[in-house]
């Protein structure tokens, strides 16, 4: 059965989404890339986010390392890199949030996440080149991020949190650990970010998971135990990002020994996370939730977007292809049905990323300061690889 779904998540890939990306995201005056397109490509900001430069970096090396050699591949990442390394660190070597169009600093470097995507970016370019300048740009990047994640103010001097604002642990910083340690160890050939996985596993599944939900929250007092069940941020779940930690932790701990009662509780995750997530009465998977039902703060939290979907698919694939149970496959084509009629852009390419609670589409731009070249073609490229695998037995 998998051949027809291999087939089409590869085409997509080679013959819509990268050529998209290829043809229009590069500055070939200035370096970096454009990352602001709208349905046909054209650009209608360049303003350069650092999450977005990187994750562009990160791709083309990735998809490169996945079989697909083409000399361009390379050539658009490494010549990003350049760019980014020159212009997008601060003195302290944390990258900035965004950068202008020339490379000139525009928004301080208050979120860690523009350092997790360059020791993404940078620790793939080193596994295809050697070259050890992207392996210190990597092991700088990944520290940087490990000791902000761990700090609970992550923000740094440009929190605007004061006094009385409960401080909360954010499970996305501990997702991406866990992600970011397997890459770092892979590409850089060692075993020195294993404790930081171990750390990733231990606090999604005792943190912020909580037994009397059946859920992982996404954010958690520093100092307690339980969800705080008396604010909006407390009671908030993102389903699309409990189903990304979940098929992270699944791909680092498939491989790791005595993991099997951790594997079990992280698949029960992600069936509970997709019954409670999926929209019963239009299909699609809700953006934001609150856990008891309340008002959420955030107005689209009831919106449809592309990744959310595209982490889903690949937790259901993950889930299946370790456990062999019926229900992840279901859920597979199930999101897959839902996804295909609605995402692509059979016209111009790509996918399109923000559809309304009945999902129609809202916006038709291809890429902006939350929207790049990453979350599709990631998808797309690791979707064909497990099916692959699941097929051959």
């Amino acid at each position: 059965m998998w051949k027809p779904y291999i087939e089409k998540y590869e085409k997509e890939l080679l013959e819509s989404v990268i050529p998209f990306w290829e043809n229009h995201c590069v500055d070939k005056e200035f370096g970096g890339y454009f990352t602001s397109l709208d349905r046909d490509g054209s650009v209608y900001d360049t303003t350069k986010y650092m999450w977005m430069q990187w994750r562009i970096v990160y791709m083309f090396a990735e998809i490169y390392l996945a079989g697909y050699k083409k000399d361009e591949y390379i050539a658009i990442a490494e010549k990003g890199f350049d760019f980014l390394y020159k212009h997008g660190r601060d003195k302290n070597g944390m990258y900035y949030f965004a950068l202008n169009r020339e490379g000139v600093p525009a928004m301080a470097p208050y979120s860690l996440f523009s350092d997790c995507f360059a020791a993404m970016g940078a620790a793939k370019l080193y596994k295809i080149t050697g070259k050890e300048l992207y392996a210190d740009a990597a092991r700088e990047a990944m520290n940087n991020y490990i000791t902000r994640a761990k700090s609970g103010n992550s923000a740094l001097q440009w929190n605007k949190s004061l006094a009385g604002k409960t401080p909360y642990l954010s499970l996305g910083h501990y997702m991406m650990m866990a992600n970011l340690g397997l890459i770092m160890n892979d590409c850089l050939g060692s075993n020195e970010f294993a404790s930081a996985m171990d750390t990733a596993v231990d606090m999604v599944l005792n943190k912020f998971y909580s037994p009397d939900f059946g859920l992982v929250f996404e954010n958690m007092p520093v100092n307690g135990d339980k969800p705080d069940l008396d604010s909006s941020i407390g009671r908030q779940m993102n389903p699309g990002h409990v189903l990304e930690a979940m098929w992270f932790l699944l791909s680092y701990l498939e491989n790791v020994p005595g993991s099997e009662d951790k594997i079990d509780a992280i698949c029960k995750i992600i069936s509970n996370t997709l019954e409670f997530g999926w929209d019963k009465e239009f299909g699609g998977i809700f953006y934001f939730m609150d856990a008891l039902g309340k008002p959420h703060l955030e107005l689209q939290h009831d919106m449809k977007l592309w990744w959310v979907h595209n982490e889903a698919i690949l937790a259901c694939l993950y889930a299946y292809d370790i456990s062999r149970k019926d229900e992840y496959l279901q859920w597979f084509k199930k999101l897959d049905q839902w996804s295909w009629e609605r995402y692509p852009d059979p016209e111009f390419g790509e996918w399109f990323a923000y559809l309304n609670r009945r999902g129609e589409c809202t916006h038709t731009l291809k890429g902006g300061k939350w929207k790049t070249f990453f979350h599709v073609p990631r998808c797309l490229l690791f979707a064909t690889e497990r099916m692959k695998k699941i097929a051959r037995g």
